[in-house]
This record gives C-alpha cells, sequence and structure tokens, in this order.
C-alpha cells in the first residue's frame, strides 16, 4: 500500500512537470525580446481656415404689436386689431405670406407694486410678435416704415443673410485648403523631412445667419421723417475651418 501511494505520487509529480514544460515553451512564444510593437508614422497635425466676404441679399425684421387693457379680452381684442392692420400694410410692401411668421404671443396679468401692499392689478398686457423675411433689400427701410405707420410698438431687430450661401462656403473651402497646404509645405521645409500625402481632413464653420441686431433708429426716424428709414446691409463674412493630418515620409 505505501508503495503503490509512492508510485501514484510520482505520477503525479511527473505529470505535473509535464504539463508545465508544455505550457512553458508556449508563454515564452507569446512575449518574445527584441519585438517592438509597430509605431505610427510621424505626421504633422494642422489647422487653417478661409475666409470670404459676401454682400447679402435678404433681411430678417422682428418686431411686434403691444397693447394694455382693463381686460384680458379687451387686450387681446386691440392686438388684434392693430396686427391685422400691420398685416395688411405687409401685403401693401409686397410681402408674401409665406414670408411673414407669427414668432410670440403672450398675454400677462399687470400689477401695480406699493411697499408694505398687496399687489394691485393694473390690468393685462398682450403682445404679438412676427418675424418678417424681406427678399428685396431696396424694400427694408420701406418696409419698416411701413408697419410702424400701421400699428407697431416694438422693433426687436433686423439681420441680414444669404439665400444661398453654397458659393461663398465653397471659395471659402479653396481658400482653407490652399491655406493648409501652405502650412504644410512650410513647417516640411523647416523640419527638413518630406510629406507622404494627408491622412484625413476634417471641417468646421460655414455659413450661419446673423443674430438680430438692434434697430432703436427705426421708430424714430419713421415717426419724425417723411424718408424712408436708412438701412445698410454691408457686408457678412463666411468662414471655413478645417483641420488636416499629413504623413511625414520616413
Amino acid at each position: 500500500m505505501k508503495r503503490a501511494f509512492q508510485s501514484l505520487m510520482l505520477g503525479g509529480a511527473l505529470t505535473a512537470a509535464a504539463v508545465m514544460g508544455a505550457v512553458a515553451p508556449a508563454a515564452a512564444q507569446t512575449v518574445q525580446p527584441g519585438v517592438q510593437m509597430m509605431q505610427p508614422p510621424p505626421s504633422l497635425n494642422l489647422s487653417a481656415y478661409g475666409e470670404v466676404k459676401a454682400a447679402p441679399d435678404m433681411a430678417t425684421i422682428s418686431f411686434g404689436v403691444q397693447t394694455e387693457a382693463a381686460t384680458a379680452q379687451e387686450a387681446m381684442r386691440d392686438n388684434a386689431t392693430r396686427m391685422t392692420q400691420v398685416m395688411a400694410a405687409l401685403r401693401r410692401a409686397g410681402i408674401a405670406e409665406r414670408d411673414v411668421q407669427t414668432s410670440g404671443l403672450n398675454l400677462s396679468a399687470q400689477y401695480d407694486y406699493q411697499q408694505n401692499e398687496p399687489p394691485k392689478l393694473r390690468g393685462y398686457q398682450a403682445v404679438n410678435r412676427v418675424t418678417v423675411t424681406i427678399n428685396d433689400l431696396t424694400k427694408v427701410g420701406t418696409t419698416a416704415d411701413a408697419v410702424v405707420a400701421a400699428g407697431i410698438n416694438q422693433i426687436d431687430g433686423i439681420s441680414f443673410g444669404l439665400k444661398d450661401p453654397s458659393a461663398a462656403e465653397d471659395q471659402a473651402r479653396r481658400l482653407a485648403v490652399q491655406a493648409l497646404q501652405a502650412k504644410a509645405q512650410l513647417y516640411a521645409q523647416a523640419l527638413n523631412v518630406q510629406l507622404a500625402g494627408i491622412r484625413n481632413l476634417s471641417e468646421g464653420g460655414g455659413y450661419a445667419p446673423q443674430p438680430p441686431q438692434p434697430m432703436f433708429a427705426a421708430r424714430a426716424v419713421a415717426l419724425e421723417s417723411r424718408d424712408s428709414t436708412p438701412v445698410a446691409a454691408g457686408e457678412l463674412t463666411v468662414r471655413i475651418d478645417i483641420t488636416g493630418v499629413y504623413d511625414i515620409a520616413r
């Protein structure tokens, strides 16, 4: 019995040794000294932009009618009457219905506040705001005058834009690529290396409509003068930003 146990133990030891011997070469094969992982080629990561000035060919004006009355119904009724007159004035000015959009309608209670006293209801205020797109820039001033004469008492702002910015964007893209190529060549010459080509290119920026700008002078000029309100369209800036990665030849 004792001899059989020793034989069993010896056999187990031999089996374990054999298994370790089989595993050891496999483990040695997975990590080989002197072999390095592949490194990406050296590269240049550069950015540039192209910028184009373009004359706007459309304008957007935001304005509103604000009325106050003792009751909510009266405030809304007065507001609707004046806004109807404004819509008629827009049609007479040659503005198409599709270019007129209601951008806000609000009714709120108005209170008077005095120290140590509860708020006292003064009445109600109704506000109806409209955004108008004008496709003929020669009509911007006369349109502003027409709606003021019809009952508008709030002008929130004016912005200028492009109906189709694609041509300006494409020109800005060409300028951006030219600037990026020139910058890459400059770096390659300064570093005394050769470019192997561009690996990737990404774009950002582009045309974005102008936010409305305040038009405080419109009401004063329209009310005090018979001349059309002067409006200067100026120029818009269309900018394209790009980023490129150039590989350097080994």
